[in-house]
């Protein structure tokens, strides 16, 4: 099991809140350890966007608890009907996310009673705060998240696994149920990439010159997830139409391997530009070379027509066609990015790549 940074930041963030809370003299510290459990956030934007929420939920939290604990007096049954209010008010306010430490302001209030019940509160609420604050800090200063390394390193590892697979049906050395099994696994990867696209996108830079090369970057990485999507796509359309595949014309098959083959290959170029293991641009007798196999795939198509029985296999045929031809537009959008990248931005094309 890997230990993420989030884990560490959520251990700091307890043993700071209940440091912090012992030092001051504050009564019940646990209070503002289990509110730094709540409030740790994935990154430093979200923990900027978060805080007045989270300090907003737990003042509103405490005013409807010190009403009601006035009111009607501390008691299991008052604790519930706060709590029902608390989430509804906090629902209307689309503050859903801060929920959870609404009702431990509650809770901490509501679960004691005393003749200084204000005074108990107001002390109640400020542990609860002091938590959400050390979780705050901790998100600012502690382990910042390195968002471009990961999701670089998630784009390449993905793709590499779905180039794999490509190759190996192609060649017909799948066994089917198990092929079906890794693509769901490569789907939820590919969502995986999506969040921590946006968690990158989230955090911002606070200079023009990097605010502008991350906008770059932003574009860069976008088409990379898309052109891996394309592949992942062409992967599954081949595993679905995997019998009509191995039943279509012996030179269209040859011919498509020829052309995947071609793309993976690019695709393979590319992701080494793109982590900049290769700073070179392909040939243009590379690019000629391309054409040709698409002009070979084309032909093949049409040449087929004829010998085709069954209208539905014609219709597979163009269906693996069309997300081929997909693939390669994309790709050459890739690279066509990557150039310009690399071109304007030479002082600050490294990605933050891992070593190994």
């Amino acid at each position: 099991m890997k230990l993420g940074a989030r884990i560490f930041k959520t251990g700091i963030a307890i043993t700071l809140a209940l440091y912090l809370a012992s030092w001051i003299g504050l009564p019940a510290p646990v209070f503002a350890g289990i509110a730094a459990i709540f409030a740790i956030q994935p990154s430093i934007y979200r923990s900027f966007l978060t805080i007045v929420d989270q300090v907003q939920a737990n003042i509103i939290g405490a005013t409807i608890a010190i009403i009601f604990g006035l009111v009607f007096g501390p008691s299991p049954i008052i604790i519930g009907l706060t709590a029902i209010i608390v989430i509804t008010i906090n629902l209307k306010l689309k503050m859903e996310n801060t929920i959870s430490i609404a009702l431990v302001t509650v809770v901490a209030i509501l679960e004691s009673s005393g003749d200084n019940f204000l005074i108990f509160s107001l002390i109640r609420t400020g542990t609860v705060i002091l938590g959400v604050l050390c979780s705050f800090l901790v998100n600012l200063v502690f382990l910042p998240p390195k968002y471009e390394t990961k999701l670089v390193n998630l784009i390449v590892e993905n793709t590499d696994e779905v180039m794999k697979w490509i190759r190996l049906l192609t060649r017909k050395t799948t066994e089917h149920s198990m092929l079906k099994e890794d693509i769901e696994k490569l789907k939820e990867k590919m969502m995986k990439i999506d969040y921590l696209y946006l968690l990158y996108k989230e955090e911002r830079s606070y200079f023009k010159k990097s605010s502008y090369v991350k906008s770059r970057k932003l574009v860069l990485f976008r088409q990379a997830i898309i052109v891996s999507n394309r592949a992942l796509d062409t992967l599954k359309k081949l595993h679905r139409l995997e019998n009509d595949f191995y039943h279509m014309p012996t030179e269209f098959q040859e011919t498509l391997v020829e052309e995947l083959d071609f793309l993976l290959h690019w695709h393979e170029r590319i992701l080494m530009r793109f982590v900049g293991k290769v700073k070179t641009h392909d040939a243009p007798e590379h690019h000629e070379e391309g054409m040709i196999y698409r002009q070979h795939l084309t032909e093949s198509f049409l040449k087929s027509q004829p010998t085709l029985t069954e209208d539905l296999l014609d219709y597979n045929m163009l269906m693996i066609m069309a997300s081929a031809v997909e693939y390669r537009e994309q790709l050459e959008h890739l690279e066509t990015l990557i150039s310009s990248f690399q071109t304007y931005h030479r002082q600050d094309s490294e990605l933050e790549v891992d070593d190994d």
